[in-house]
């Protein structure tokens, strides 16, 4: 019996009986969009020339020409890469481009962008053309409005994937490239990058080189700079080069430039190689340029902020950066995962294995500024403390493997998350750090500390020692190498890590290293450090949220937490906390009155918009916060060894 239900007040009777009587429409299908030209390897014939004008500091516009050499009349497609390595994700910056026009002989081409690929232009080279000329100018962000800032008044970080073309069709391996570059009156630069000539006008131009590596070979340029040299061969020079908005934040002293060399000398012997013929670490310390932190194959691009040197014993949350860029030369751009390297820069990447690529490279980062000195032992373990709580309280570990987080640079492009501990973003970097922590003294344990992490890391990113031609991997080869330093099951101690869910606790290897996680009322420097440079006051282990100083904007909220049962979340201000205009010190002094006996509990006036309400968090347990404390009775603390010196 058919019963006639009411569905936004019309009879489904009525509508299955419109369906009936309607016209069937005929299903068309867009047309597909032709693909690219398949890369091959095939050398490109003659050599991609860059012409690059800086020189505009005012305005901040970078003018390109490009000269392209053709053998044949036809179809022509050039591409601005989108895909790479080190950004783990298509990040082009087409809708920065502007003023593009094609001319050969003189005359204008006409060119189509492609519908599908949209940093790809289709162009026909005309009868008797010897060479095609791309022009066009990079509008770089004036203000954070529009993008990271790359131009300053004093400085500049110069990408060549945004101010270049590449023809479709070659490995990019096989594309000869050179550039010829104008930087404003004065200024220095520093890249990978071998210089060839000076010309009288101020042009610069440098060794030709595959377009794979000029890719991979940016700068920096500016008005005060500071070359300091780290290198443990002088054979293979590895240099610090330094660019400040002002002189005197170039002053580095004795001491920490000595700390520096050490970190170098710690990696090398780590990794028992240099893959690279000179390295090149390019630092900015300003407030004008964005941030950065990217790696490259023989240079990293890195921020920090300009007291870098001049309060170095305040500004250190962060130091471990340098290390972990340096760590990339060998850790996922010699041996990289094989699903992340493809032969040109507009084919899709896979980033499955970046658990190795960046978890190991984010646990060498933290290990090797200790074992420098670059942070001292103690400041490595309350950052470890630190990494260690936060994931400890991620619901989202009970939903979602680590492995899937390896998608989050091409699902959200670092886009901000509501929230975060139950979503997951990229935790194959902290969590990779907690897992090779868990692989290292799980080896030093078995072996009685004759054996490392460090030893995987020799046999794994040591081979061919000189070469700087990707070496890819496998899972399988993962597993090999570490069977290679102790037989165990090596293949499901890292599936159950990294492709299962769990309960949120990475804490084995902590504990099997000596140490367990423990949290007290008091907050350990590190967190101090953490809250000014981040300028929030951070109760993530006690009401389960961060709010930022001085607005009282909720910037965090854990998921499942005293704050979430209470209704909070992001968009909301904190007005005042009970009764009490709030202040970061107002509220830590609520938290720890309502654990007294007979407390009040925590009364928080929000504004949401227009609208304000009172709110009370059940909550009686007191100010925590995370820390690392020594396990009595313990045979060996592998924690202390693994951040010890390596002789």
């Amino acid at each position: 019996m058919t019963k006639a239900v009411k569905f936004w007040g019309v009879s489904t009777l009525v509508l299955a009986g419109l369906v009936a009587t309607a016209p069937v429409m005929a299903q068309v299908a867009a047309p597909p969009t032709p693909p690219l030209p398949v890369s091959q390897d095939i050398a490109y014939p003659g050599t991609l020339k860059v012409f690059v004008d800086a020189t505009d500091t005012q305005q901040r516009i970078i003018r390109v020409r490009q000269v392209i050499p053709v053998t044949k009349a036809g179809p022509l497609t050039l591409i601005m890469p989108r895909w790479l390595p080190g950004k783990h994700a298509p990040r082009p910056q087409a809708d920065k481009i502007a003023n593009v026009r094609f001319s050969a002989g003189g005359q204008a081409v006409t060119w189509l962008r492609d519908p599908v690929e949209y940093t790809a232009f289709h162009i026909t080279v005309p009868e008797g053309a010897k060479e095609v000329v791309a022009e066009f100018d990079f509008l770089t962000p004036m203000t954070t409005a529009a993008g990271r800032v790359v131009v300053t008044d004093v400085m500049m970080n110069l990408q060549w994937e945004n101010l270049s073309m590449y023809p479709a069709g070659y490995y990019t391996s096989r594309i000869a490239t050179e550039l010829t570059l104008k930087l404003p009156e004065g200024w220095e630069y520093a890249a990978a990058l071998d210089t060839a000539s000076k010309g009288a006008d101020g042009t610069v131009t440098f060794k030709p080189l595959p377009y794979e590596h000029f890719i991979d070979s940016p700068m920096f340029a500016g008005k005060y700079k500071k070359t300091i040299d780290l290198s443990v061969d002088p054979k293979i020079p590895v240099r610090l080069n330094v660019f400040a908005d002002k002189p005197g934040d170039l002053a580095a002293t004795d001491e920490q430039v000595a700390l520096h060399k050490k970190m170098v000398a710690q990696a090398v012997k780590v990794f028992k190689s240099q893959h690279y013929d000179h390295y090149d670490f390019l630092l900015h310390l300003s407030e004008e340029m964005g941030d950065i932190g990217l790696e490259h194959h023989r240079s990293s691009e890195n921020g920090h902020e300009p007291k870098y040197f001049t309060d170095w014993n305040n500004e250190y949350v962060g130091r471990d950066l340098l290390a972990h860029e340096y760590t990339h030369s060998w850790d996922g751009k010699f041996r990289r995962g094989a699903d992340l390297y493809n032969h040109d820069f507009h084919a899709p990447m896979r980033g499955s294995l970046l658990w190795v690529y960046e978890g190991q490279t984010q646990y060498w980062g933290y290990m090797l500024s200790a074992r420098s000195g670059m942070y001292s032992q103690e400041q490595a373990k309350q950052a470890i403390a630190q990494i260690a709580a936060l994931y400890d309280h991620y619901e989202g570990s009970k939903w979602r493997p680590v492995v899937d987080t390896t998608n989050d640079p091409v699902i959200s492009a670092r886009a901000p998350k509501n929230w975060v501990s139950q979503q997951r973003s990229e935790d194959y970097y902290n969590v990779g750090l907690l897992v090779w922590l868990d692989a290292d003294t799980l080896i030093r344990e078995k072996t009685g500390n004759k054996k490392s992490l460090d030893d995987f890391a020799g046999a794994f990113f040591g081979i061919k020692d000189g070469s700087f031609t990707p070496e890819t991997y496998e899972f399988k080869d993962v597993v090999a190498t570490l069977n290679g330093v102790y037989p165990y099951d090596w293949e499901t101690f890292l599936k159950k890590r990294i492709y299962e869910t769990s309960d949120g606790s990475f804490l084995d290897g902590l504990e099997r290293g000596g140490y367990k996680l423990v949290y007290t009322d008091k907050p350990t420097d590190w967190i101090r450090a953490s809250e000014k440079k981040q300028k929030v006051v951070n109760l993530s282990y006690s009401l389960g949220l961060i709010v930022s100083t001085p607005t009282g904007d909720i910037s965090n909220v854990f998921w499942d937490g005293p704050a979430f049962k209470a209704g909070l979340g992001q968009g909301m201000t904190v007005v005042a906390v009970n009764g009490v205009a709030f202040d970061a010190d107002g509220l830590k002094a609520a938290v720890a009155a309502a654990a007294k006996p007979n407390g009040a509990p925590v009364e928080l006036l929000i504004k949401r918009g227009k609208n304000y309400t009172t709110v009370k968090i059940d909550y009686t347990g007191g100010l925590k916060y995370p820390r690392l404390e020594k396990i009595e009775g313990k045979k060996a603390y592998y924690l202390d060894d693994i951040l010890a010196e390596k002789k």
